[in-house]
């Protein structure tokens, strides 16, 4: 009994010794940056000595007091797999290791969507035994100081059973590299549906920013409960002063009831999300009412309730009945009312929604929110009436800044990589103009902080979404904001894929998301790769005025300038005078120009083209295939120049 003691004591000292310890991101099946030196780090305990191995190399380096260890291995060709071991007081050996290609994916849900949500899924589903392609799925995490490693995260080696969680802009990205390089595509996946670019930016790079440095010095330095507490608080009074009444589910259970009093509660435009209303942003608990009329000969019939996507989850009733739920938020809801319910007169439509994270409400075309009975339809879109009854704790990653870059950014430095990919702005039409600031400086403290030069940073323009209706008349916040992102390209070593072709009007996560990442790719591979061909259309370079005519000229028109069906039928183009009215205008190809005129504006000082938040008309090519990027030639005031970052204090 005494031996077998002494034996656990010997067995407990050595295990509280063997502290060496990996980053997530060196594990089994990760791919290693070839052709640069590679970083390999880790924690110890204080001084302990650590040797790393890998193909033929051997480093030896000395924890620091705090036990964190970092040492830098010689750069090596493509090739694997090979076994990194680290040794201290215990042994780490990591297997199935690639040395190739790897690139950083980053950015809001158009690249966080998976591939069993992309066009004809399930044939690329099974059309993906690419084993060379790896992929680090980063667990979404948020946190108020900079984290030393990701919460969770894995490699995973591209599979049939594995790409189903992928990243599709990734791994068509990595797909076509691999077609033309031969060799390992490692892609890491960092990125949260929703999120604006002052999260993924670090507080360092705000304090040194002039247009963000006095926000920045109001944001409170405390820890996540704290930060939470504070967050809930703030937006429970902000929510409480809107509506009027507040903020409880002590009567909820009445609200589905027929014959329920609304009157004294607040509006929402329906279709829209009520990030982009007064209401604002909110993670929690809305009812949402609307009532209706109908007459006996209505009642009698069969009835179908459509109320287009609702984001994220609903219980729907009518009549205080429910005829339906779904938790998917981008899942059309459809639902089927039984005879019995409908009755002669004042009817009611009440629905329960949770908001989890992101957008919320009742979204999508207004043409998809109805009540067919028999052949008639009755219309829903318009005023609904609303109540919050809950609002949730948990913070949103777009609560404060620097929230997803501390916690799934920070952990990934100084991991050796190629470049990154980065689809995002949605969450920042509203602020487009500011984005102008905000985006660049993003970028810039990322090359920062890993320390790399300016590495390869490709990114993709907003696609086509019908969100505000916006256009030349009204203004356009999408518009906007593509214009911003073409004004990053200023920024060294960027590049844009343009992606307006490719959208679709009503939807925000286009399902194409092959042309999405093939385009990236072409940007990658002719200027990483030396696979030199033409990988951007056409972009507004000069004009000139004769008369009532405008003549543009165009950088990156490759072999020419074309359209998309090769006609002489150029759409999306408009003009305007000094009264600053845009008329839509014809346009036409001459020796590799554009001439632009219509017979409404006789001295012409502008032009617009694609300045829409639909944009999918636009038709302007090079003969590679490649969309030319929306433009303006105008510097006249954007109507989102006002506004500005703010955080909940």
């Amino acid at each position: 009994m005494k031996k077998n003691l002494v034996f656990l004591f010997l067995i407990c000292c050595l295990l509280a010794n063997a502290n060496v310890r990996m980053p997530l991101l060196f594990s089994d099946g990760m791919v290693m940056q070839r052709n640069k030196a590679i970083p390999v780090w880790g924690w110890a305990d204080a001084n302990e000595k650590i040797t790393v191995q890998f193909n033929k190399q051997t480093k030896t380096i000395k924890a620091d007091k705090t036990g964190k260890w970092t040492v830098s291995l010689d750069s090596e060709k493509a090739g694997g797999p090979f076994e990194l071991t680290i040794t201290g007081k215990n042994k780490i050996v990591i297997t199935n290791v690639m040395v190739g290609e790897v690139w950083i994916c980053s950015g809001q849900s158009n690249m966080e969507f998976q591939m069993y949500k992309t066009l004809n899924s399930e044939k690329e589903i099974s059309d993906s035994n690419y084993p060379m392609i790896r992929h680090f799925g980063v667990a979404q995490d948020l946190s108020g100081a900079p984290k030393e490693d990701l919460k969770v995260g894995k490699w995973a080696v591209c599979s049939k059973e594995t790409v189903r969680d992928f990243t599709a802009v990734g791994y068509f990205f990595a797909k076509k590299l691999y077609a033309e390089l031969k060799i390992p595509i490692g892609i890491i996946n960092t990125s949260w549906g929703g999120t604006c670019v002052e999260t993924w930016t670090s507080i360092q790079a705000f304090e040194k920013s002039d247009e963000f440095k006095e926000m920045i010095a109001d944001v409170p330095m405390l820890n996540m409960d704290s930060i939470s507490k504070l967050y809930a608080k703030t937006m429970r009074e902000r929510v409480e002063k809107i509506q009027g009444t507040e903020v409880s589910t002590a009567n909820e259970i009445t609200y589905k009831e027929l014959g329920f009093n609304d009157s004294s509660w607040s509006e929402l435009n329906v279709p829209g999300l009520w990030e982009n209303q007064p209401l604002g942003d909110l993670d929690g608990v809305v009812w949402m009412r609307k009532t209706i009329t109908l007459s006996a000969k209505d009642v009698k019939k069969p009835a179908i309730l459509n109320l287009s996507k609702i984001d994220d989850e609903d219980i729907t009733y009518v009549n205080g009945i429910e005829v339906g739920k779904n938790t998917i938020w981008e899942a059309n809801r459809e639902y089927i009312i039984p005879a019995g319910i409908l009755k002669e007169g004042v009817n009611s439509i009440a629905v329960r929604i949770v908001d989890n994270s992101g957008g919320g409400g009742i979204y999508g075309e207004s043409s998809d929110l109805k009540l067919t009975i028999g052949n008639t339809i009755v219309p829903l879109n318009g005023k609904w009436k609303y109540r919050v009854v809950l609002v949730k704790t948990a913070l949103s990653p777009n609560s404060y800044p620097s929230l997803l870059y501390n916690a799934m950014v920070n952990p990934l430095i100084p991991y050796a990589f190629q470049g990154v990919l980065w689809y995002q702005g949605e969450a920042n039409v509203g602020r487009a103009n500011q984005y102008k600031k905000a985006f660049p400086l993003m970028i810039t403290d990322w090359r920062t902080k890993w320390n790399q030069g300016d590495f390869p940073f490709y990114f993709v323009q907003l696609s086509s979404y019908n969100e505000f209706n916006g256009n030349s008349k009204n203004g356009s916040k999408w518009a906007e904001l593509r214009e911003a992102q073409t004004h990053t390209l200023q920024l060294p070593n960027t590049g844009m894929a343009v992606t307006t072709d490719i959208g679709n009007a009503k939807d925000i996560h286009p399902t194409n998301k092959q042309d999405v990442g093939k385009r990236l790719a072409a940007i990658a591979l002719n200027n990483v790769y030396n696979k030199k061909t033409v990988y951007s259309g056409p972009t507004y370079k000069s004009l000139e005025i004769k008369g009532n005519q405008i003549i543009l000229t165009f950088d990156n028109i490759g072999s020419g300038l074309s359209t998309s069906d090769n006609d002489d039928n150029l759409k999306g183009f408009e003009i305007a005078g000094a009264d600053k009215v845009f008329h839509s205008a014809k346009a036409i190809i001459k020796d590799n120009k554009l001439i632009v005129f219509s017979e409404n504006v006789l001295k012409p000082i502008a032009v617009h083209y694609g300045w829409a938040d639909d944009a999918s008309e636009a038709n302007l090519y090079n003969k590679e295939r490649f969309p030319a990027s929306p433009f303006r030639t105008d510097d006249w005031e954007m109507i989102t120049a006002a506004e500005k970052y703010k955080f909940s204090k």
